[in-house]
């Protein structure tokens, strides 16, 4: 089932997630609603907070982007249970982000190389892995879903000054999404 993505100014946006009982019978349909989700609004990654949920998980997908200089890191496709990233390493890198939540608006997040990160996968099998470039870039945009940080922070002050009025319309409604969202009441 496809659901609705909440748009920034929803309070969840802005929560950390709480941990996930891997025996949770509705997780499955969860995951899979997050999926169908993700792949309607034509995204990348998606965390459950993005739909509504206040819990630790998000999915990624970078099978989907166009491979760069036939980089062979892109491709993952996965969820992530419970994750706690255990190390950040190597030179930080700009590139152009966006978000679900913050439909039409992106901006340049520097972020670092590699991510080590220890997770459930949907099979409730317990790992450590060491992501790096894109892979790396996408797990550290979703893993700040879920610890109530959104892209918009990271941005330079003045890019965040410039944006200010498009995230007050987007906080209020006032924009058109390609998929279906939930906006804050007024």
């Amino acid at each position: 089932m496809i659901l609705p993505i909440y748009a920034y100014g929803h309070q969840v946006l802005k929560k950390p997630g709480l941990e996930v009982s891997v025996d949770d019978p509705q997780l499955p349909q969860l995951l899979e609603d997050m999926w169908e989700t993700m792949y309607n609004a034509k995204g990348i990654g998606l965390a459950a907070p993005q739909v509504g949920r206040s819990m630790r998980i998000f999915l990624i997908d970078t099978a989907q982007i166009e491979r760069e200089d036939d980089d062979p890191e892109v491709g993952v496709k996965e969820a992530f249970i419970n994750p706690t990233i255990i190390e950040e390493t190597g030179e930080y890198w700009a590139y152009e982000e966006g978000c679900l939540s913050i439909p039409k608006l992106t901006g340049d997040v520097e972020r670092q190389e590699s991510v080590t990160i220890e997770y459930v996968d949907a099979n409730f099998d317990k790992k450590l892995e060491t992501f790096t470039g894109m892979n790396a870039r996408v797990i550290q945009h979703e893993y700040d879903h879920i610890e109530g940080i959104l892209f918009t922070e990271r941005l330079k002050p003045l890019k965040r000054r410039m944006i200010n009025r498009k995230l007050e319309n987007i906080k209020k409604g006032k924009i058109v999404a390609p998929y279906k969202m939930k906006f804050k009441k007024q």
